[in-house]
């Protein structure tokens, strides 16, 4: 076993302001060595992410006591038999372990993995096994990673390796933020020169959509947020159309692909109504459950217009993360100017609260040597 510290949700629907109810603690754990086909990595940075914040808040409902974070990378230390990945490699994590082997995987990213997808709902690794225990008693992985704490021990199908050039809070966000939102542009919307893509909030899944489009030569990004902060920062990514959702319908903004990144019926709705006719309207936000929208079939229908969902923004991470570095390394995609605020692991309650105000584009905690 090796003893670590992390970040243990302890119930599910605390009310805020999370600072005070404090629904997260900071505890020592155990966590066991890893097993065939398993990493153990030190943690060097994580991003604190909507998706997290879902579980604190109930919109995803999982099992507790949980060792939250999902957005992560770091340097293995061990490998498991079967490994490849050498130990001292730095990898990012992602939030979806792809098995290779079912129907899903063969869709090339369009469809989630089926034993990962259960297996993060189970709060399990891959094989369905739990490695983390407190005071002997188990501690459910979140989404295969597990990542505000000091190590975490993961599938190897959750972990892709990157070069030592890639600084760890650069290489952590290419897990969550990057993938879902840049992976939206890459591989559903697909834009070329002279077309325009527009985003629907500007979080850190939104935000590197926009970076992501702005990589295309001749390709122009309209970003659009409620928060008149939010849509400064874009400005100052150079972004050169901003709009707040009524002013961009009241402007009759239409856009051929419009990407949602909220998670939120409102936002969805938005992001439809700025679809011009033959466009796609790509949701790539995670709302709760039990949320609702009212559409028209006829504009569908009659404007050819299409709605597409897109997991991870529809991403095979082994394929798309080494692009992404690419594009950093040339200068292209400047991931680091979407941290919003390095934390450590005491501040994640604050942090919490932060995200559901709004007001984080992403806050990554960083973690000093082991």
């Amino acid at each position: 076993m090796v003893a670590i510290r992390g970040a243990v949700l302890e119930r599910i629907g605390a009310p805020r302001p999370y600072a005070r109810s404090r629904p997260l603690t900071v505890t020592e754990l155990d966590l066991a060595p890893p097993g065939p086909g398993e990493l153990l990595v030190r943690v060097e940075a994580a991003g604190v992410c909507h998706s997290d914040l879902s579980v604190v808040d109930g919109n995803r409902v999982r099992p507790v006591p949980m060792l939250l974070g999902h957005e992560a990378a770091g340097i293995v230390e061990a490998i498991g038999a079967g490994v490849t990945i050498a130990p001292g490699q730095r990898v990012v994590l992602t939030f979806l372990p792809r098995c290779g082997q079912c129907p899903a995987c063969a869709t090339e990213g369009l469809t989630p993995c089926g034993p990962g997808t259960a297996a993060n709902g189970a709060g399990t690794l891959l094989d369905g096994g739990i490695r983390l225990r407190r005071a002997g008693q188990p501690v459910f992985h979140h989404l295969g990673v597990s990542g505000f704490a000091t190590h975490a021990v993961v599938s190897a199908a959750s972990a892709v390796p990157v070069p030592h050039d890639v600084p760890p809070s650069v290489a952590a966000l290419l897990g969550c933020a990057v993938l879902t939102g840049g992976g939206a542009v890459l591989n559903v919307a697909r834009p070329v020169a002279g077309q325009t893509v527009a985003v629907v909030g500007l979080g850190g899944v939104g935000m590197a959509a926009v970076l992501t489009v702005l990589a295309h030569d001749g390709v122009d990004v309209i970003a659009i947020d409620q928060l008149p902060e939010k849509l400064a920062a874009a400005s100052g990514l150079g972004v050169q159309r901003t709009y707040t959702p009524q002013q961009a319908v009241d402007a009759g903004v239409r856009a051929p692909m419009v990407i949602e990144a909220v998670g939120h019926p409102a936002a969805l709705q938005t992001a439809i109504d700025l679809t011009a006719p033959g466009g796609r309207t790509i949701a790539v936000g995670l709302p709760a459950p039990d949320a609702r929208i009212s559409l028209s079939p006829l504009g569908f229908v009659a404007e050819g217009r299409s709605l597409i969902g897109s997991y991870l923004g529809s991403a095979v991470p082994a394929r798309d993360i080494p692009k992404f570095v690419a594009l950093w390394r040339a200068g292209r995609l400047p991931v680091q100017q979407l941290v919003s605020a390095t934390i450590t692991l005491d501040d994640i309650n604050e942090a919490m609260d932060r995200l559901a105000d709004g007001a984080a584009v992403r806050q990554v905690i960083t973690f000093g040597q082991a």
